[in-house]
């Protein structure tokens, strides 16, 4: 099953990148404020993360040929792993200005305008995250979830900052706003690692989610009273795609036809339940003792 490009919620999270970016900018103008200047940072890789999903997602979106029989989905933990790097220098970059500040205070202009505008910036990043999320979870795109996960770390930095701005301007303690500004740091310093744990993870070719195993197992447990026996069951995923392999045994009376008849219907069952899987299964006799060997290809599961 091919998935259909998914490059418009890229240029839907570039739109959004820009208008935030602008709104953050001149509430850092207004302000002063060395927090508003970490959040507009961060906006700033979200740009860039969005100009990489873009291309990420236009290559996924290719077709296989006859370099990649696998097809291109893979180029999307690439593109999530970037992601993750970015996140993590922005941090870089907004605890040493955090640190300038906090070593060198100054008081905060505009307080009042400021934050309404980065209030607004917040909400348009909220709604796109929520966009973004949706369709990531709905064409199985890590690349999509990295980059919604990401503006939602970046609309709960938005939140904490505004805090921190407001209480400045009411308390006068000028120290709080750098203080934020380097918690915003180890806040998204979080976020990025995590994103680069998931696309490491995913190169590594990790198992099927703990969902979609079980809905596996489930199936090809319910042909047991038939007669059919399964093992070396092995699984990974591919950014949107499933690939799973595993061993079919059936009496050794059957015929050819009865045995690919049975393949049939588990193949038609499993595709139905997870329309994004690639299956192979290889058919053996119950009744051969060098069927068996293969069972040192089970893979522990824990459901």
């Amino acid at each position: 099953m091919h998935r259909p490009s998914l490059t418009r919620f890229a240029w839907l999270s570039i739109g959004a990148a820009v208008l935030t970016i602008t709104l953050k900018s001149a509430a850092y103008v207004l302000t002063g404020s060395v927090g508003l200047l970490s959040d507009a940072l961060e906006s700033g890789i979200n740009l860039i993360a969005a100009f990489v999903a873009l291309g990420a997602l236009t290559i996924a979106a290719r077709p296989p040929d006859s370099e990649h029989n696998y097809g291109h989905d893979k180029v999307e933990y690439f593109s999530s792993g970037v992601e993750g790097i970015l996140i993590v220098l922005a941090a870089v970059g907004i605890a040493y200005a955090s640190i300038q500040r906090l070593l060198n205070p100054q008081p905060l202009d505009q307080v009042g305008i400021g934050l309404i505008v980065s209030v607004v910036a917040s909400l348009i990043n909220f709604a796109v995250a929520r966009i973004l999320l949706a369709a990531g979870k709905r064409h199985h795109s890590i690349t999509l979830e990295a980059d919604s996960h990401h503006l939602i770390t970046d609309v709960w930095t938005s939140v904490g900052v505004i805090v921190a701005v407001g209480a400045v301007a009411v308390t006068g303690w000028l120290w709080l706003d750098p203080v934020i500004g380097l918690l915003v740091a180890l806040n998204i310093t979080w976020s990025g690692a995590k994103i680069m744990r998931q696309s490491a993870m995913g190169l590594m070719d990790s198992v099927l989610p703990p969902n979609e195993l079980q809905e596996l197992h489930a199936i090809l447990d319910s042909y047991r009273p038939e007669g059919m026996e399964w093992h070396a069951l092995r699984t990974r995923q591919s950014a949107s795609r499933y690939f799973v392999s595993v061993h079919v045994l059936v009496p050794g009376e059957w015929t050819v036809k009865a045995g690919h008849d049975l393949l049939e219907r588990l193949d038609h069952d499993i595709r139905h339940s997870l329309p994004q899987i690639t299956l192979t299964t290889h058919l053996e006799p119950l009744d051969d003792p060098s069927a068996l060997e293969d069972i040192m290809l089970d893979r522990t599961y824990d459901p």
